[in-house]
C-alpha cells in the first residue's frame, strides 16, 4: 500500500489529540498531508471542519484498536502515526504491533511503566528489523527529562569533562491540571499490579525499561520527604519520578552507558528550608498516597472519579494558556564540573505543552524518516530525536539551554 499520509493522528477527536490537530494544522510545513483517525467518521468530520481552510484536505481515517485491520490500514497508508488514545495497556499494543510490522515511525504520550515495558519486550527487536521507530513518551512525560540530560550529556561532552554522575531534575515551576487520561492510565496499572505480585516488582524495578541493561549501583528511589544533602532543603519526589526516571535510564541503555558508568539520576519537587519546607514536603507526599490508596480500594471508584478528571475532559483554553513548567536537571561530572540544563515553556503542561511536544516531535520524526543513522526499535525522545527536537521546541518558544555552574560556560574551552 503507498504511503498516501504523512503524519497519521490517532484519537485526534479526543480533548488532547483535538489540541495535536490544532497544533499541526498552524506548524506543519505546506504539503504535509496530515490523517485524522479514529472510530467515528461523523466527530473526525466535524473536527476537521473547525480546525480551519489549511485542514479542508486532510483524510479522515476510521481506526478502532479493537480492529487489527483498520490499523494495519492506518500504518501501512502513513509515514507517522501518533496515538493518544489511552489508556496505553489497554488501547496501545495494536498500534504499535501494526507500525512495528509496516516499518512505520511512532510517537504517544504514554506514562505506564507496564505498557513500555511489553512494547520493549515484545516489538523492539521487530522494529529494528523494519527501521519503525517507536518513540514512547512525546509528552511532558518525558520529554523534559529526556532532554534535560541530552542536553548535560552533550555540553559535558564537549567540554572534555568526563561522565555524568549524580543528576538530578528540580521541578522549580509547574502550573495545570492533570489529565483525565493521566488519571485513568494510573488507575489500570495500578489496579493491576494490585493483582498481580510480580508485575509490582517491575514497576519498582529502577531499570524495568532499559531492556536488561543495568545501570550504575545506587539509584535513588525517593518515596518519602527528606532533606536534601547538598542544599540543605527539604525536598518531596516528583509525581511521575517512578516513570520519567526509567524513560531516562533506558536512554543510557540504548546509547551503550554513554551518559557514564557512574550515572545516577532522580526527580525531586524542592519545598523549601526549615519547618515550612518540612510541612509542604510532607503535604505533598501525603497527597499523593492518598489519591494512590483510594485508586486501589475497591469500592472508592465513584468518589475518585468525581474527585479527579475523566478522559476526554481538560481545562478551558484560558487556563491552558495560563499554565507553564520549568525543570532544571542538575549534575556533577567525573572530573568534578558542574552543569545545569533548564527546560521551560508557557502553558499547561499536561495539555498545552504536551500538545507541542508530540506535535513537533512527529514533525522531527517526519524529516528525518530515512536519514543515515536513524535506525528502528523501540526508543526514547533523547535516543530517536535529540538535538532535531531540542531545535524544534526552541523554535516553538521552548527553553532549552545548558550552562556550566563552575568554570567556563559549556563548550567554551
Amino acid at each position: 500500500m503507498a504511503r498516501d499520509i504523512d503524519i497519521a493522528l490517532f484519537g485526534a477527536t479526543g480533548f488532547v489529540g483535538r489540541l495535536v490537530a490544532e497544533h499541526l494544522v498552524q506548524a506543519a510545513p505546506e504539503g504535509v498531508v496530515v490523517g485524522l483517525a479514529g472510530r467515528s467518521p461523523e466527530r473526525l468530520e466535524q473536527l476537521r471542519d473547525g480546525l480551519g481552510p489549511r485542514a479542508r484536505g486532510w483524510p479522515l481515517l476510521v481506526a478502532d484498536s479493537g480492529d487489527p485491520g483498520t490499523l494495519r490500514a492506518l500504518a501501512g497508508r502513513s509515514r507517522v502515526v501518533l496515538s493518544t488514545v489511552g489508556p496505553y495497556q489497554r488501547h496501545g499494543i495494536p498500534v504499535v504491533e501494526a507500525c512495528a510490522d509496516a516499518g512505520t515511525d511512532y510517537g504517544d504520550l504514554t506514562g505506564e511503566v507496564l505498557f513500555v515495558r511489553e512494547v520493549v519486550e515484545r516489538f523492539h527487536e521487530r522494529a529494528r528489523e523494519t527501521g519503525a521507530r517507536i518513540v514512547v513518551s512525546c509528552g511532558f512525560d518525558a520529554v523534559p527529562s529526556d532532554l534535560g540530560v541530552h542536553l548535560l550529556h552533550r555540553a559535558a561532552r564537549a567540554d572534555g569533562a568526563g561522565g555524568l554522575t549524580d543528576t538530578t531534575l528540580w521541578v522549580r515551576e509547574g502550573r495545570g491540571g492533570v489529565s483525565g487520561g493521566t488519571v485513568d492510565s494510573l488507575r489500570v496499572q495500578l489496579r493491576r499490579t494490585r493483582e498481580d505480585p510480580a508485575l509490582r516488582r517491575v514497576v519498582r524495578d529502577p531499570f524495568a525499561l532499559s531492556g536488561g541493561h543495568r545501570g550504575a549501583a545506587g539509584q535513588r528511589e525517593h518515596w518519602r520527604p527528606f532533606v536534601e544533602e547538598r542544599s540543605g532543603r527539604w525536598a518531596a519526589p516528583f509525581v511521575m519520578a517512578p516513570y520519567n526516571t526509567r524513560v531516562v535510564r533506558r536512554s543510557d541503555a540504548l546509547l551503550g552507558s554513554a551518559y557514564g558508568p557512574r550515572f545516577r539520576y532522580r526527580e525531586l519537587v524542592g519545598t523549601g528550608p526549615g519547618a515550612r519546607g518540612a510541612l509542604r514536603a510532607h503535604a505533598l507526599v501525603a497527597a499523593l498516597g492518598g489519591v494512590t490508596r483510594a485508586m486501589t480500594v475497591r469500592g472508592l471508584d465513584p468518589i475518585v472519579d468525581r474527585l479527579l478528571p475523566s478522559p476526554g475532559e481538560g481545562p478551558g483554553r484560558a487556563r491552558r494558556e495560563a499554565g507553564s513548567f520549568r525543570t532544571e536537571t542538575t549534575t556533577t561530572t567525573e572530573d568534578g564540573s558542574r552543569y545545569a540544563a533548564t527546560v521551560a515553556a508557557q502553558g499547561d503542561p499536561g495539555y498545552a505543552a504536551t500538545s507541542v511536544l508530540l506535535g513537533q516531535s512527529a514533525l522531527v520524526l517526519l524529516a528525518t524518516r530515512g536519514a543515515a543513522g536513524r535506525g528502528g526499535g523501540v526508543l526514547t525522545p533523547a535516543v530517536a530525536l535529540g538535538d532535531d527536537l531540542v531545535e524544534a521546541l526552541r523554535g516553538q518558544g521552548f527553553t532549552l539551554d545548558v550552562r556550566r555552574l563552575d568554570g567556563p560556560a559549556p563548550g567554551d574551552r
